[in-house]
């Protein structure tokens, strides 16, 4: 039996990826902090920050395999806020999430993976792209993990472990209320930019309009470990004016998102 290791299984994307590796014959390790209620799915309760928890996970693992066919990331959180306004202790817990969890992972459970094993990431559509106002901090540790997952290619490839990302767009998860509630909370609690962000809000509503199941995100996952020699990076889901937005020239994506976000003499009339 080929087994795969899943991070962040007790959410949307984990748990329909280790229902779906699990009906496709795997053995799965489900790692997450909350317990992973999935029947024949092996949960290890596993702080994935935390370098002792990830140890201990490891050690579990190795009793039951001595070898994993596939690391699979899917821990993640959303946070959305101004640079300058953001509190310092979810700065730092986006990018541990976010970004340090896969390090610690993948460096800890590299003795398990032998030749011809492969590593996802789940990044965003955004990675690639200069990062939005107000969802730069999200932005910022996706492409990190996106830019990480690149050079740890280049250095895994020279021992037969291929490494991919899934950049996908909007996924109809907890983490879409999880959104929408920080960016409700957002709008309430900035100082500098309230009519900014009210606009902005409009603009995320209608990204996000636009989503796709966990399952086609399990699929796609699915499907990479079927290839041979899979690609780095595979898109689901990708928004047209996010795409835009990603190809026009810098000085033009300053003044765009001015003009759209900036406050008119509605906006100052009905603030007063």
């Amino acid at each position: 039996m080929k087994y795969v290791l899943i991070t962040g299984a007790a959410g949307g994307m984990g748990r329909a990826a280790a229902r779906r590796f699990k009906d496709c014959g795997y053995g799965v390790f489900a790692l997450d902090i909350s317990p992973v209620k999935e029947e024949d799915v092996q949960y290890v309760k596993t702080d994935v920050t935390d370098e002792k928890s990830v140890i201990s996970a490891f050690n579990e693992v190795k009793s039951k395999t001595d070898e994993l066919f596939a690391i699979i990331h899917f821990a993640g959180i959303y946070m959305l806020d101004s640079l300058v306004e953001v509190p310092t202790e979810d700065f730092d817990r986006i990018f541990s999430v976010n970004f340090r969890a896969a390090y610690l992972i993948n460096k800890t459970f590299l003795p398990l993976l032998k030749k011809g094993s492969k590593i996802v990431m789940t990044t965003s559509e955004l990675a690639p792209i200069d990062p939005l106002p107000f969802t730069g901090l999200y932005a910022v540790t996706k492409a990190a993990l996106d830019k990480y997952a690149f050079s740890l290619r280049n250095e895994l490839q020279l021992l037969g472990i291929h490494v991919s990302v899934i950049r996908a767009g909007a996924v109809k998860t907890n983490m879409l209320g999880v959104s929408t509630k920080a960016l409700n909370y957002f709008c309430e609690k900035t100082s500098l930019y309230k009519c900014n962000a009210r606009r902005f809000k409009k603009i995320v509503d209608a990204v996000e309009s636009k989503c796709v199941p966990p399952e086609k995100i399990a699929e796609k996952a699915e499907g990479i470990l079927k290839k041979k020699k899979p690609k780095f990076s595979y898109s689901i889901n990708r928004n047209f004016l996010l795409r835009l937005y990603g190809a026009a020239p810098n000085g033009l994506k300053f003044f765009a998102i001015k003009e759209i976000l900036k406050e008119d003499k509605k906006d100052r009339e009905s603030n007063r």
